[in-house]
């Protein structure tokens, strides 16, 4: 996968969704529950349903290590059916990772590597050489956590450092990494507000923003504040869509949530 390809997925389709899959198996339909591998029974019936609507898709990796090897193995056969049926697809590991030195290079090599995913989520507590590993992969991305949607990100994220805003100068520090192309910034939709600001220092990335539907961000403020020339936006969306019904009907009512955010997105790009 490539910033050009991905940008043509998004023109194609007139869509920047991403849909997560957060799959949890007191949430699923019953019936499913019956299937070898329920897990994946799920993810595979999302993504056939919704696979057109979106460019990308983001597996929350702890939703799956939770069952231990049986999720483990449920996240592999889930990327190696996105990889196989829909490569066109931007996938990314939710996994929260960072670490210093070989650590955060064996965490990319697990992920990038042995399960081919194109990017995975990190944390930038460490610093440069937590971060930098994860950037030494061509054509793989990094996704830095920036400015996250939940209420706890006010007890440091914004907190004043030297006159600015912590997460801003974690921005900025960033992108002086080696190989920051390959870089990306989850930042919430419900801080849709600190947009414009973000885009000033990272005017080119992309931006994974969670926290549209279930958590109350606004798509129209985030792509008023967040859209670049390239749209550089990936709107997630998790439990607004693949939890839209759990019943029989769960797959299409997880394709008409997504076809109204798509259609939204049409008309604001």
């Amino acid at each position: 996968m490539t910033l050009e390809k991905l940008y043509s997925q998004i023109q194609e389709k007139k869509s920047f969704l991403c849909v997560g899959l957060d799959v949890d198996l007191e949430k699923i339909p019953a019936q499913l529950l019956q299937e070898e591998d329920p897990i994946f029974a799920f993810s595979k019936a999302i993504i056939d349903a919704t696979h057109d609507l979106c460019v990308a898709y983001k597996p929350n990796t702890a939703f799956f290590e939770a069952y231990g090897v049986k999720g483990w193995m449920a996240l592999e056969k889930t990327i190696n059916y996105l990889n196989e049926n829909y490569p066109d697809h931007f996938t990314i590991a939710d996994a929260k990772r960072g670490d210093i030195g070989n650590t955060s290079t064996r965490y990319a090599k697990a992920f990038y590597e042995d399960l081919n995913f194109d990017s995975v989520t990190i944390a930038p507590y460490m610093g440069k050489d937590s971060v930098e590993p994860f950037l030494a992969f061509e054509d793989k991305f990094a996704i830095l956590l920036a400015l996250t949607s939940n209420q706890g990100a006010f007890d440091f994220q914004t907190k004043t450092v030297d006159g600015k805003p912590l997460y801003q100068e974690v921005l900025k520090t960033a992108s002086q990494y080696e190989n920051s192309d390959r870089l990306m910034y989850v930042v919430g939709a419900t801080k849709a507000e600190y947009l414009a600001d973000i885009r000033k220092i990272v005017p080119k990335s992309f931006l994974l923003v969670p926290g549209v539907g279930a958590q109350g961000g606004s798509l129209e403020e985030v792509v008023k504040y967040g859209k670049n020339d390239q749209i550089g936006l990936l709107v997630n969306s998790s439990r607004g869509i693949i939890y839209a019904s759990n019943g029989s009907d769960f797959a299409e009512a997880a394709r008409a949530k997504a076809l109204d955010l798509q259609q939204q997105m049409a008309d604001l790009i």
